[in-house]
């Protein structure tokens, strides 16, 4: 299976292999050594007790547009540590969403916290870019690959020592990514095929989630009493990337969105 053709996914889709050809070209790398130190810190820190919320570092999206001027990726990235933040998401993906592997590497050096790269993984390479670049954990979208992709990079990226957050829109690709194993599973609420959104997703594909997955709601996100009733669904985590990037305080928006009570 595959995504369906002639839709802004596919054209990004498109531009990213491009890309990852190019990049692969100009800048090879080389496969790790040694097993990575400390695997698993993307998936434990969403797995700890109360919702967290991952708090998303982009510049813009072809859906939104420019979310804020002159970003500045240290200020956002240590307000989002002041803020709560239980891990963080750097999109690189650059012609779509004015993101490049740099600013991953900058949010390293910058906090300790578990980095999620966010991007359009269809090639191993850009598993090891994540890996070198000093992320904790990849995403990987469903709609984006076959299965036999699906399962080799999931693999490949554990194997690398890579978390995978799997990136779900209906119970069809939920199949798939139960299928290749997925252990973080993120339902996207935002339709990358017309980017309409429906809050309702998540809660939707909740009862047919693997037995023990760490789930996250992801897009469309912006209050606490959605928070609140995901929490009380049972969803580990939050992906919030818009909401926070509009706020001129970043770090009081993200503490005020997190509930009260962490059940």
């Amino acid at each position: 299976m595959s995504a369906p053709t002639g839709t802004v996914l596919d054209r990004i889709l498109a531009e990213t292999r491009e890309a990852v050809e190019r990049r692969r070209r100009e800048s090879p790398l080389s496969e790790p050594t040694q097993p990575r130190p400390q695997p698993h810190r993307f998936r434990d820190a969403l797995a700890a007790p109360g919702i967290g919320v991952i708090a998303e570092f982009k510049r813009r999206s072809p859906s939104a547009g420019e979310l804020r001027s002159g970003a500045e990726l240290d200020d956002v990235v240590r307000a989002y540590e002041r803020g709560g933040a239980a891990a963080m998401s750097i999109l690189t993906e650059e012609a779509n969403f004015a993101g490049c592997l740099q600013d991953l590497r900058e949010a390293r050096e910058i906090t300790s916290l578990p980095l999620l790269r966010k991007d359009f993984v269809v090639d191993r390479h850009q598993l090891l870019e994540a890996l070198h670049a000093g992320a904790d954990a990849v995403l990987l979208i469903v709609a984006a690959l076959t299965d036999e992709d699906l399962g080799s990079l999931h693999a490949a990226a554990i194997e690398l020592g890579l978390d995978v957050l799997v990136e779900v829109h209906d119970e069809g690709e939920l199949e798939r990514a139960k299928a290749a194993g997925a252990r973080i599973v993120g339902v996207n609420n935002r339709d990358l095929r017309d980017f309409s959104v429906d809050l309702s997703r998540t809660e939707r594909l909740l009862e047919a989630m693997p037995e023990g997955a760490v789930v996250v709601s992801e897009s469309g996100i912006s209050s606490t009493a959605q928070l609140q009733r995901l929490q009380e669904l049972g969803v580990d985590a939050v992906l919030v990337g818009e909401a926070l990037m509009r706020s001129p305080d970043p770090a009081a928006a993200l503490e005020a969105l997190l509930p009260s009570e962490r059940l």
